[in-house]
């Protein structure tokens, strides 16, 4: 993040050192009371997490967010350990961010621009550095007010309107404006180009799968494992940004099929990044088949699907077929561990889809994956449905696990009734 740009005397960047703040608002509102999502985010943008605090309200206060006297304990800690920077693990107003600023005198950002500072740093292609650039101009075009408050305390002159300070803003509102419009413009010439490309996949009759799930899942591992390919993979939220395309022949099936790794999802994803990243996300609402890549080793695996659920409804892709790949099955204990790397899992609604246990690391499953995407080209995968349509009364739920299992098992963990953390 730009607090993260400090410079040493012998003239290196050095990491910003950054105080965690969390806000639980209570039932219906999605709180990391642990901060370890925020934490890793912070690594991720270059920044030390030094001390965290955590805060209880029924609602967010208008000018602090926090309130003046949680303010005051954050101004405290922030001197104690020497910090640069204090990040939120919710969205601020540009106002709050403005006043936590003036009150805590160091730099404030929040998740959603400490998610953007990542994607901008991760962005390769020429597309994805487009998306992530209009999302920052989307978001910097509401945080103008803070950058010329130096100017705005002086006096207009004759004829006009206000002081300096608003007319700067004014110009760089209309030169933002401009440059989003010319932005999308490149974005729609990219969609084109993908839409080409879609219609000659379809004209080849190429059966596409898409890898979609919750960042750092491991679905550009399982990625390269599948293609023998050489996609970055790393143990780091958003390791990569940009989509990748490969053939993948399955032996069972005697055809090849189109695989894709697309970008991770992860929650409170602004709404804008979506919209950034349609012509990305588009390869997941193309798909014939949504391989969801899921972490069985979290302790927050309900949340997470729940998430990614939340955001296929939202680009139009929760119609689509899926299979639940539960992944980092080495990091496991050994009482957790399924009977079976293969069944049904029931999810809310009595929806039934295919669930198949693996280990990308190690390749644990992977023949049992293979065989389920032979089966779902073939269209004989049996529970081989879409999260619109209503499970068959003949088909019955596997368990793996038996009630004393499920109680300890993080894997075992059943998204139904989980929260969504946006309207």
């Amino acid at each position: 993040m730009s607090s993260a740009e400090l410079t040493a005397p012998n003239g290196s960047a050095t990491p910003a050192r950054a105080i965690l703040v969390g806000v639980d608002f209570g039932r219906g509102k999605a709180f990391d009371a642990t901060l370890d999502e925020l934490a890793l985010l912070a690594e991720s943008a270059g920044d030390v997490a030094v001390a965290r605090i955590v805060a209880k309200r029924k609602a967010p206060d208008a000018a602090l967010f926090v309130g003046s006297g949680k303010a005051d304990e954050i101004k405290a800690m922030v001197q104690a350990h020497q910090a640069d920077a204090v990040l939120f693990d919710q969205a601020l107003s540009p106002a709050q961010q403005r006043n936590l600023e003036q009150h805590l005198g160091v730099a404030v950002a929040d998740r959603t621009m400490l998610i953007l500072e990542i994607f901008g740093e991760r962005a390769q292609s020429h597309e994805g550095k487009l998306q992530v650039e209009l999302a920052r101009l989307q978001y910097l075009s509401t945080r103008l007010v803070r950058r010329w408050s130096h100017l705005e305390r002086q006096s207009g002159g004759i004829g006009m309107r206000g002081g300096p300070g608003e007319a700067q803003i004014e110009l760089d509102r209309r030169m933002i404006g401009e440059r989003i419009k010319g932005v999308k413009k490149q974005l729609d010439r990219v969609k084109k180009q993908r839409s080409t490309q879609r219609r000659a996949r379809e004209r080849n009759q190429t059966f596409r799968v898409s890898l979609v799930g919750y960042t750092n899942a491991g679905k550009s591992t399982l990625f390269n494992v599948l293609v023998n390919a050489r996609a970055y993979a790393a143990d780091q939220l958003f390791a990569t940004l940009d989509t990748t395309t490969r053939q993948l022949f399955l032996e069972d099936a005697q055809r090849s099929v189109s695989l894709s790794d697309t970008v991770g999802f992860i929650r409170d994803l602004p709404h804008k990044l979506i919209e950034a990243f349609e012509a990305t996300l588009q390869e997941a609402n193309d798909a014939d088949l949504l391989l969801h890549v899921v972490d069985c080793a979290s302790p927050a695996l309900a949340e997470q699907m729940a998430e990614v659920q939340r955001v296929l409804v939202e680009i139009g892709a929760s119609d689509i077929p899926q299979v639940l790949v539960y992944n980092k099955l080495d990091q496991l204990e050994e009482t957790q561990r399924p009977r079976e790397l293969r069944d049904l899992l029931e999810l809310e609604g009595q929806l039934r889809v295919p669930r198949v246990f693996i280990s990308a690391r190690n390749g644990e499953g992977m023949g049992t994956l293979r065989a389920i995407l032979s089966e779902a080209v073939a269209g004989t995968l049996e529970g081989f449905l879409n999260l619109g349509a209503p499970a068959p009364d003949d088909i019955r739920l596997t368990r793996d696990w038996d009630e004393d299992d499920l109680e300890e098992s993080p894997a075992a963990t059943e998204p139904n009734g989980s929260q969504h953390s946006l309207a």
